[in-house]
């Protein structure tokens, strides 16, 4: 992901709209922050390229972290509106991280309509994924509106994080960088140029190595180009929009026609993409969308990327959405069983051994066959607190990688709150697109069969005194 920014279509920053029910205090945030940089300490590391690019990359410590830098306090201009607010996030993704200080920043925004306020939280993809930067948050949000305080740090906590800013890093980065190398032998190295150049060795190989170079040539071989005749061009343009759907009644709808969440929520993309295609003209019967797949675990540590990608065709043409949604769930667990989970860390470890040119050349190509990206993220089901303030919407932005738009959900406190990303060099009428997103969500929440005073009965959760912060983290999951 790092070196994939040497192509700027292919950049892998992330962020999120906060948007709360007054402004932040802002003193109490840095505090927070302060103190998060300290238990996630990649939030004061940097990126430091190994010695002649033998080997990844590494994380160093940055003796000069200033947090303010990372932390900026603006406001908008009257009259406020949420329109502002996404146009604002869209300039702050769109530029480019300083590559010589951490990848992160937060942007405290005052002066919306209403008395609210907002955070934008910026953050490149190496720093962590979207659920990473789930677990990231638990560090400075709250249960109430007033906490109590937080006990001190353990002093050899800080004195550790300190310490290992001064020291030099060239020790571990020769060590990295063998391991690196080391990670897949050179001889499979051959093996995967040898199988891509002529497909029949493939039979050739041993049970060994048969897995590996399977994954590494699933992701940089699929060469079939993307389906749509209206999101050809691609360019650095970009339009926010956001969309809010229920949960209860989305969850009691994908219950009943046998599927899950996430299978509503592709279907939902996948007949939007299809009106699209048909209010200009151009039916399509399908289109190529990729998912990620997270595959964090209790045990897979603070920071980094813990996630699967797959890609597949979904049904776009004029149909009834219960019968798309059929199809799509039988789809998507077609794909989850054929899914390598190790193949983006097969594929990276022969990336970190490749020229960055050519490691962009083969991302640009894989990008080139995706027409939409989609991600699912599980957040909070309950109220939270960000210094002082109510959090009432939560609105995530995907990168695009070289696809038309990234649709990305973050579920929170009985809403699922999308966050709609386009290249407006591709997606012409970024209004109709989002109208036809949110008709499909409608469409879908009319199939649940529960009782509206069933659901009534539930839409304010009652949160328990004694609940923690990992609690509430353990039951989203």
């Amino acid at each position: 992901m790092w070196r994939l920014e040497k192509d700027p279509y292919l950049a892998s920053t992330f962020a999120n709209i906060t948007i709360l029910d007054r402004p932040i205090n802002s003193d109490a945030l840095l505090a927070r922050l302060e103190r998060t940089s300290y238990v996630f300490p990649r939030l004061r590391r940097k990126v430091q390229p190994v010695p002649g690019n033998f080997g990844a990359p590494l994380w160093v410590d940055d003796a000069a972290f200033d947090l303010r830098y990372h932390v900026r306090h603006i406001s908008l201009p009257e009259p406020g509106s949420l329109r502002q607010l996404l146009d604002l996030a869209t300039l702050i993704v769109a530029d480019p991280f300083d590559r010589s200080r951490p990848l992160w920043q937060f942007f405290i925004v005052d002066g919306l309509i209403g008395g609210r306020g907002a955070l934008i939280q910026k953050l490149h993809h190496t720093v962590t994924d979207g659920q990473g930067g789930v677990e990231l948050s638990l560090n400075f949000i709250d249960l109430e509106r007033t906490p109590e305080p937080l006990p001190p740090l353990d002093p050899d906590l800080i004195a550790r994080v300190e310490d290992e800013q001064q020291q030099a890093p060239q020790v571990e980065m020769l060590r990295g960088a063998m391991s690196d190398s080391l990670r897949i032998p050179l001889g499979m190295l051959r093996q995967v140029r040898d199988v891509i150049s002529d497909p029949k060795l493939l039979g050739s190989l041993g049970p060994e190595t048969l897995q590996t170079v399977r994954s590494v040539m699933n992701e940089v071989t699929t060469i079939d180009p993307a389906r749509s005749p209206l999101w050809k061009d691609r360019s650095l343009r970009r339009q926010v929009e956001v969309i809010r759907a229920p949960y209860k009644q989305l969850r009691g709808a994908s219950k009943h026609l046998g599927g899950t969440l996430n299978t509503a929520f592709i279907t939902a993309a996948a007949t939007a993409a299809g009106a699209y295609h048909r209010a200009l003209g151009s039916p399509i019967d399908d289109l190529r969308t990729s998912m990620a797949i997270s595959t964090r675990t209790n045990s897979s540590g603070e920071g980094g990327n813990a996630f699967s990608l797959i890609r597949f065709l979904v049904p776009t043409g004029d149909m009834p959405i219960d019968e798309r949604f059929v199809a799509i769930n039988e789809i998507v667990q077609a794909s989850r069983s054929v899914s390598g989970g190790d193949a983006l860390a097969s594929a990276s470890s022969v990336a970190s051994l490749l020229p960055t040119s050519v490691v962009t050349r083969f991302a640009r190509v894989q990008g080139e066959t995706v027409d939409f990206a989609t991600s699912n993220v599980r957040a909070a089901g309950i109220p939270l607190y960000i210094a002082g303030a109510l959090v009432l919407e939560n609105y995530p932005l995907g990168p695009l990688a070289g696809t038309a738009f990234n649709l990305t959900l973050l579920s929170y406190n009985g809403s699922m709150d999308m966050g709609l990303n386009m290249d407006s060099a591709a997606i012409a009428e970024p209004g109709l697109l989002r109208d036809e997103l949110v008709k499909a969500f409608t469409q879908l929440v009319k199939i649940d069969p529960t009782p509206p005073e069933v659901l009534s009965a539930f839409a304010a959760p009652v949160v328990p005194a004694e609940i923690t912060k990992k609690r509430w983290w353990q039951r989203s999951r």
